[in-house]
């Protein structure tokens, strides 16, 4: 478990079809942030297809990375990924837990499991001891520029009373609106593209995310 549950963390997410995209956004907030995420989508667990696996080997260093595999059978990817890294797997996604596991476990990494808004929150429990962090989803996953669902507050309320030492991080509609009542809900890792990467100062930007977010953090 993360040994710093409710430290204020904001990661920027990146979506996109294309190494050379991937490379210029990551040089983008590289100077401002430790992490980055990268969203995978395989055009059939979403209905959006972005960088392939091929794309996605011998990443600059200097930066942590992160991966959110918005796919089905997510350890047949994970098995294919060099490096040790945090990835999150869909509740909804068909696959292979204990593949999960053992691929993670192999490459030294940690696991995160993800749930979308519909989806009950039970879903995810049985996999809470096996994970470092859980991320609620806020928007329906596949395409960037969506609202905030504030209903998957609830959510976050709950994770964080019942399970006090594990991350709870939230993705989807992340901006200077929406960012203190994630937080003042229990979330404390925050993924966030638009808000980000549409700013004139990406890195004046993620500064004031995070001094929302700790303003309103229970």
């Amino acid at each position: 478990m993360s040994s710093l549950p409710n430290k204020i963390e904001i990661v920027p997410a990146i979506l996109v079809k294309s190494r050379e995209e991937l490379l210029r956004k990551i040089e983008i907030v590289r100077p401002y942030v430790k992490n980055v995420q990268i969203d995978v989508m395989d055009g059939v667990f979403v209905p959006n297809k972005t960088i392939g696996i091929e794309e996605l080997q011998d990443l600059p260093k200097g930066i942590r990375y992160e991966f959110h595999w918005m796919v089905h059978k997510p350890e047949e990817w994970i098995e294919k990924i060099n490096g040790s890294f945090l990835h999150c797997v869909h509740v909804e996604a068909r696959m292979d837990f204990e593949r999960v596991k053992e691929a993670v476990r192999e490459k030294k990494g940690k696991i995160g499991i993800v749930i979308n808004p519909p989806t009950p929150l039970e879903r995810a429990e049985r996999y809470i001891k096996d994970v470092e962090e859980v991320m609620v989803m806020a928007v329906n996953p596949g395409f960037s520029n969506q609202k905030y669902i504030e209903s998957v507050e609830e959510k976050i309320k709950t994770l964080r009373k019942k399970y006090p030492r594990i991350r709870v991080s939230v993705d989807g509609g992340i901006n200077l609106e929406t960012i203190g009542r994630a937080a003042r809900a229990g979330a404390s890792k925050f993924y966030t593209a638009s808000a980000v990467f549409s700013a004139e100062k990406p890195g004046e930007a993620i500064k004031k995310l995070k001094e929302e977010a700790e303003k309103n953090a229970g």
